[in-house]
């Protein structure tokens, strides 16, 4: 028996649009390096819904590679990122900000979102050249335990970054989720944040991220960059391509809320079984706490991640729902949930 997946949202191809559009041009012959007709027509439509004319956009192989380069470019070598403990770049990505010479620096937070008293504290407790000198303010949306960050709480955290001269840098990786839980355009992110990225690879693309790049400081010889950190692909069509499709007509939105719509369905089941939540979240990342018992006989029918085991025993799980999850399917975890 196959066992329905909710083990991430990355695990499929890629929509049935991207897939034909791909189809459809693949025997067309176009310059590489992300300089052919389909990454520019998708950088200026992506502009366009940022409404930042003057924004540089560049796509990107992967998420991990996305944060190195843009994180590396933009500091000196003495000089640090502050993040969330939980932060991606912090836990999840094997040292790659390290690697790069550039300590990562750990802020407190709450429900997985750093808080701007502690961002403020960071930069006060590094207050000379005989430390590190925090730089880059680095968030996700939505997070690690897929909570979102609010205009309000991204508007105050540009203030902190103004006032303690730090660059605001937001991972995307699942912004599309994000966004359309909390209501908020690319635009408004725009608005506030000096970098960010606008993740594929979780959003219904084959792979790819959109680094959108809004201070014009941080701009020069981002291509040089991106090329001597091995990340300037050479059929950066297909990448281009990709987006364009999924901005062409919103599908990139429509396929975040489909999303997120199946994970309401769980979270509703949840609520109903009287389950725990580890985080509650609106997005499509959902956390239930499980006893071993009821996680031994859901594990039966569905592939899912152990997050962690509490102090009393019970385990942490997360579900990921994704553009190509099916109402039948979150239904059937639903009513599993609802049986425990």
């Amino acid at each position: 028996m196959n066992k329905g997946f909710f083990m991430n949202d990355y695990g499929e191809g890629a929509h049935p649009s991207v897939m034909q559009r791909l189809m459809e041009t693949n025997l067309e012959h176009t310059c590489g390096y992300g300089l052919d007709e389909y990454s520019l027509r998708a950088q200026a439509l992506i502009r366009e819904k940022c409404a930042q004319s003057q924004a540089q956009v560049h796509m990107m192989t992967g998420g991990t590679s996305a944060n190195m380069i843009a994180l590396s470019a933009f500091m000196r070598p003495y000089e640090a990122v502050i993040a969330a403990q939980g932060g991606h770049i912090n836990v999840h990505e094997t040292g790659a900000v390290e690697g790069s010479g550039h300590k990562v620096l750990v802020a407190d937070s709450l429900d997985g979102k750093v808080l701007p008293e502690s961002v403020r504290a960071v930069c006060a407790a590094h207050p000379d050249e005989h430390m590190v000198h925090p730089r880059v303010l680095y968030i996700s949306q939505s997070t690690e335990v897929g909570t979102v960050y609010t205009l309000e709480e991204l508007r105050a955290l540009r203030q902190v970054c103004d006032d303690c001269g730090l660059i605001l840098y937001v991972d995307g990786a699942r912004l599309g989720s994000a966004l359309v839980a909390c209501g908020m355009t690319l635009a408004q992110l725009a608005s506030v944040a000096d970098c960010f990225y606008i993740g594929g690879t979780k959003n219904g693309l084959l792979f790819g991220e959109a680094m959108v790049i809004v201070n014009p400081a941080l701009q020069k010889d981002f291509r040089y960059m991106i090329k001597n950190r091995g990340g300037m692909m050479a059929k950066g069509r297909l990448c281009g391509l990709m987006f364009l499709t999924a901005f062409e007509h919103d599908g990139y939105f429509a396929w975040a809320a489909h999303a997120n719509a199946m994970a309401d369905r769980i979270r509703r089941a949840m609520d109903r079984r009287g389950l725990p939540h580890l985080q509650r979240t609106t997005t499509n990342q959902i956390f239930p706490v499980l006893t071993p018992e009821q996680d031994a006989a859901l594990s039966e029918r569905f592939a899912y991640e152990r997050w962690g085991v509490l102090e009393d025993g019970r385990i942490a799980v997360r579900f990921v729902t994704s553009w190509a999850t099916t109402e039948a399917e979150a239904d059937a975890l639903a009513q599993a949930l609802e049986a425990l």
